[in-house]
């Protein structure tokens, strides 16, 4: 049967405490892209929009792509952007229409001036375009806040289930499976959340929490489950809706889909503080550093300076960290990337040899620490690159590779700091951010890379051992002490024990 469907993308990731506004030269720096022009290096939230085009053609479906905009996480973006970006989404579907399904790709965790449930406005007023017959159906990262907005809106809601984000081409080949189900008639999806009132990071490749990924792909196996997913939320985002909370799609059968969703989020709640990770301090960070290199085994320690992710909207730029680690006097230490285009251009005139007195890092105000004043030496610069992540590229920019400390020239000066500055925002997902700056990541003894858990899935192969290091920063790990203003529910770990259970969706009939 032929059949029309219309996709389109609209999303970031919103924390409330970064300093940097989110305006539509972001959304044009990270992904922008009208009619599917996606190029030859989609980015990683361009992939469901590809493969929903890809799976829909070899049926014989007419696909209509509308606008697919995404922003690298920043604070709140702004309303102007904001209107205009789910406005064209409105305007291309208008124009598509009719159609028999929407396919959305979203984040979840989007927070526009004025609306705390930006991808949930856009979904309810899809909602009021299509009307209550043509389904919609959506892709959402785990990090998103599962509001009763978006449950309302959608028919079919697929959540990442991997942290680091492994599997987005997974789900969204989930998410093509079961709108073609729908459509066909052959099941009725119905949805019940569980709301855990907890606050946290739970990275899934370590016990419990991986325990829990594979007890999920467990219960879809079961009769009459469709689709089982953890909404961890996002801790950062200023809205009324925080939180983790558990989403069970089931085959039309409502008390299912509500005591699967208890019996799972009751399991997280018990979990709770074993699913956070170790978070270190720095000095404890350090210490064990100097403790683990007394005995070489040939692989670095990898060192995730967890609070000054861009990938949860940090600037990217602290030196809390780097500085401990040269008033301490570490060596044969590397970071990559921090952002700073402003040394990066300095080091790009001066060239590769050029030794300077540079100011480097702590731009972006307190969260940022303070400018290190710094004596270095341009090792090496790269002018265009890149790293991969979750099957696609993203964009390292400019990058140059700046020496502090140590008296040798050498590639491998077990007395110096290396320091990757780059001019594009964005977090270390992979080795490469290293090498494409010309730094053998295996010929450090310790690495630290700006993320919070997406670099595990390139560094765990190559690391002795990861180190998750809370310093200060726009993405505090103090998740007890974050200055929400809209959140007014009691969350663990404010509250001991704060009141959690099945969420009363009210959805449509």
């Amino acid at each position: 049967m032929t059949r029309r469907i219309f996709t389109a993308c609209l999303g970031t990731e919103t924390n409330s405490f970064s300093p940097i506004p989110t305006g539509m030269s972001i959304y044009q720096q990270t992904m922008l892209v009208r009619g599917g022009q996606h190029g030859d290096r989609p980015g990683l939230f361009a992939v469901p929009l590809i493969r929903w085009k890809q799976q829909a053609q070899a049926l014989g479906w007419t696909v209509v792509e509308g606008l697919a905009a995404f922003a690298a996480p920043a604070g709140n973006t702004t309303q102007a952007t904001h209107t205009a970006l789910r406005d064209e989404i409105l305007a291309d579907l208008q124009r598509a229409l009719p159609v028999d399904a929407v396919l959305l790709n979203l984040h979840g965790a989007m927070i526009a001036d004025g609306d705390p449930d930006a991808e949930g406005d856009l979904l309810a007023r899809v909602r009021a375009l299509v009307g209550p017959g043509v389904p919609i159906a959506a892709e959402l990262d785990l990090h998103c806040h599962l509001t009763r907005q978006k449950v309302a809106s959608a028919d079919i809601l697929v959540i990442y289930k991997h942290y680091p984000h492994v599997d987005v081409a997974e789900r969204a080949d989930e998410v093509f499976s079961l709108l073609q189900r729908l459509l066909d008639g052959r099941i009725r999806p119905t949805m019940a959340v569980y709301d855990c009132a907890m606050l946290g990071v739970y990275p899934t490749t370590a016990e419990p929490m991986a325990g829990l990924v594979a007890r999920m792909q467990a219960l879809e196996a079961e009769p009459g489950v469709l689709s089982v997913s953890l909404a961890h939320g996002f801790p950062w985002g200023d809205t009324p809706e925080v939180g983790a909370r558990v989403l069970v799609m089931t085959d039309g059968d409502a008390p299912l889909a509500g005591r699967l969703a208890s019996a799972l989020g009751e399991s997280v709640w018990a979990a709770r503080q074993a699913i956070v990770p170790p978070f270190l301090t720095i000095d404890q960070a350090i210490d064990r550093l100097l403790a683990l290199v007394l005995v070489p085994d040939g692989r670095p320690v990898v060192l995730a300076d967890t609070a000054d992710n861009p990938g949860i909207g940090a600037a990217g730029d602290s030196t809390f960290l780097l500085q401990r680690l040269i008033e301490r006097g570490v060596g044969g230490v590397a970071l990559s990337p921090l952002w700073d285009p402003v040394a990066t251009a300095l080091a790009f005139d001066a060239g590769v040899g050029a030794r300077l007195a540079m100011r480097i890092g702590g731009k972006l105000g307190p969260a940022s620490g303070v400018a290190l004043d710094l004596d270095v030496q341009v090792m090496a610069l790269a002018p265009d690159a890149w790293q991969p992540f979750g099957g696609a590229l993203a964009p390292l920019g400019r990058m140059a590779w700046l020496r502090t400390g140590g008296p040798g020239d050498g590639p491998d000066d077990a007395q110096a700091i290396d320091i990757v500055v780059n001019d594009h925002r964005v977090q270390s997902f992979h080795p490469d951010c290293f090498r494409a700056a010309g730094i053998d990541p295996l010929r450090r003894r310790a690495l630290v890379v700006k993320s919070t858990q997406h670099f595990h899935a390139g560094f765990a192969p190559i690391a002795r051992e990861v180190l998750y290091v809370s310093a200060p920063g726009a993405g505090s790990m103090d998740f007890a002490a974050l200055p929400h203003r809209l959140v007014q529910r009691a969350l663990w770990p404010r509250v001991a024990d704060p009141a959690r259970g099945l969420v009363d969706l009210a959805l449509r009939q």
